[in-house]
């Protein structure tokens, strides 16, 4: 029989009792909280087979076992960000035992602490902005060169040109909405543009912002977000949210030793 490890979904204070009587985490375990003082560990077991360190690297190789991991995990932290401030610990965050959550609690209760101060009250808001960059068209006097193979070479400098001219312009748009959003939150992020062969966009994705905002002010931001597309109708936006303060509150715990 494969031996349990304790896997650590989030961090918060105080405890919802309907989290773990309602909801189940990976592979459908039962969720139960541990305590150290004010601190509380949203957890399941997990089996070793699964997420033990071998296992694990094994696992994340299988496309279909980690979007139903990954899934589960996502799950569970989101339905604590509605009811409690949290601080959500990294897919696959695994300890030997709950005595090592206990340690882990003790020992870093100022940085969780930190935390949640921080997220209380905040959510997270995302913003994406895209941009159509043309291919640009030839100048007319090209086409009539009499030297054709020089004017075919012209017409490709032109073209990519053209493109780079209108992806700089659109990433200085993008950045000025991007400075008017920053206004409005608490904190701020800027991600790498998504791949557009996984994320399955068109055109050029010229900003993936992420903002902490205080729930109140959720539809200021809304608002700002629909007058910055009506000044920038070059720009397509997709604004993502509610979502537990993933890029500001995550926690990754790397210290093999202490788990």
């Amino acid at each position: 029989m494969a031996e349990s490890l304790t896997y650590v979904y989030a961090i918060t204070r105080g405890q919802e009792a309907s989290l773990v009587r309602e909801l189940r985490g990976i592979a459908g375990a039962a969720l139960r909280w541990i305590e150290v003082a004010d601190l509380s560990a949203l957890v399941s077991d997990v089996d070793e087979d699964e997420f033990g360190e071998s296992a694990l690297r094994r696992n994340l190789e299988d496309l279909d076992w980690l979007g139903t991991a990954v899934r589960d995990h996502n799950r569970v932290v989101e339905a604590a960000s509605n009811l409690l401030p949290v601080a959500p610990m990294g897919f696959a965050t695994v300890y030997y035992s709950d005595g090592r959550v206990r340690e882990c609690l003790a020992n870093r209760a100022e940085k969780f602490a930190t935390v949640l101060d921080k997220v209380s009250g905040r959510t997270e808001w995302g913003v994406k902005a895209y941009a159509d960059i043309s291919a640009g068209q030839a100048d007319s006097s090209e086409l009539g060169s009499d030297r054709p193979g020089a004017a075919y070479l012209q017409r490709v400098r032109n073209r990519k040109r053209t493109r780079e001219e209108a992806k700089q312009e659109a990433l200085r748009h993008a950045a000025d909405v991007h400075a008017s959003l920053v206004e409005l939150a608490e904190e701020s992020r800027s991600h790498p543009p998504q791949s557009r062969e996984l994320a399955g966009y068109e055109g050029v994705m010229v900003l993936n912002g992420a903002y902490l905002v205080d729930n109140a002010r959720a539809d200021r931001l809304k608002g700002k977000l629909r007058e910055l597309a009506h000044g920038h109708p070059k720009l397509r936006f997709e604004l993502t949210g509610p979502w537990p303060p993933y890029s500001f509150a995550t926690i990754l715990e790397d210290e093999q030793e202490q788990r």
